[in-house]
């Protein structure tokens, strides 16, 4: 494990004490939303949060992921946060899930089946996890991939679940903000701050850190955000690792009741800005009920704001593959159902 020499100034860094993280944010305040209002929205409350019709997806082709090529960068959007990256020949998964469910009571896959089986995958380099909930650590899909990785990296703590789901030590690099993993010759890896929180119960809050990720390649550098609420730490990421290639930044599950932990989609295309991105690459939208918004309202807002900066998206469907440089159609545009509902 190394740390960059750009990381040992003052930056601000979690504490952790009465085991668990604190920040010197409190990503809770509100907006004047009170719990019990926004329960009985999310228990009551249609408003569009899931598609009347099928969304256009498609079967994952595994093909240019397998590849062992430098100088090749493609990436293909598993539905939500789940991404198979493919940097130089390097084989990632970002925050993967490949069940249909995150948890035996929570919301089903609303964009189709998982549109890749993990049994048809190749060996991967490299699984990076962003924190510990369910949507983004999923047990099952972690178990599944035991043998099949060569190494998972996590933040502080999240090595606790894996280590008993299984996952031998050896393959596990845990790491705090700021510092960096190099965990196959060539590619290197660094956790950096978010603004979110943690915990897969009622009793476990912050117990474990949450990051979002520098990750660099010979010829290719990308920032994945995890979830996070926007603050400055963006700037910091890109005056410290910035240009990006490519910006895998969270824009949807909002609301004023936890804006300080997931950011509305015009604070993603600033946080994209902030970061000195090339291609913004929505993700945390689209696949789970999980917010009070349509489910479409993060990619109207996002590409309003994005071209209003002259900014290029990347927006893939489901199990689509797109390489760098051909960012793909804007599918939701085309879809009827969303078209009708816009006029």
């Amino acid at each position: 494990m190394t740390t960059p020499a750009h990381a040992l100034d003052s930056r601000p860094m979690p504490g952790f004490t009465d085991n668990r993280f604190h920040t010197d944010i409190d990503p809770f305040d509100t907006e004047g939303s009170s719990t019990l209002s926004t329960g009985i929205k999310f228990l009551f409350a249609r408003n569009n949060r899931t598609p009347d019709a099928a969304l256009p997806s498609q079967q994952a082709d595994i093909t240019p992921f397998s590849r062992r090529e430098e100088g090749m960068f493609n990436s293909t959007w598993l539905g939500h946060s789940s991404l198979m990256i493919n940097m130089d020949g390097f084989r990632i998964l970002l925050d993967p899930v490949f069940e249909e469910k995150v948890t035996l009571v929570g919301p089903k896959r609303f964009n189709g089946p998982v549109p890749a089986a993990l049994g048809d995958l190749p060996d991967i380099d490299l699984v990076i996890v962003s924190h510990d909930h369910y949507d983004h650590l999923n047990k099952a899909t972690v178990k599944a991939l035991k043998d099949k990785a060569a190494c998972f990296m996590v933040p502080l703590g999240v090595d606790a679940h894996l280590k008993n789901w299984g996952i031998p030590a050896s393959k596990i690099i845990a790491l705090n903000w700021w510092q960096s993993g190099t965990p196959v010759q060539g590619l290197t890896v660094t956790a950096t701050p978010g603004q979110h929180f943690s915990g897969r119960g009622l009793t476990d809050r912050n117990r474990t850190l949450w990051a979002s990720w520098v990750i660099a390649s010979p010829n290719y550098r990308i920032f994945f955000s995890g979830d996070s609420g926007y603050f400055d730490g963006f700037a910091a990421i890109g005056e410290a690792f910035g240009p990006f290639d490519m910006t895998f930044l969270e824009c949807g599950a909002y609301d004023p009741a936890w804006h300080g932990v997931h950011m509305y989609p015009e604070e993603t295309v600033q946080a994209h800005r902030d970061l000195k991105g090339k291609i913004l690459h929505p993700i945390h939208w689209g696949t789970f009920n999980l917010a009070l918004h349509p489910w479409y309202d993060p990619m109207v807002r996002l590409s309003k704001a994005a071209k209003a900066s002259g900014i290029s998206i990347a927006t893939p469907m489901a199990g689509q593959t797109i390489t760098f440089g051909d960012p793909g159609r804007p599918w939701w545009e085309i879809n009827e159902a969303l078209a009708a509902l816009q006029e």
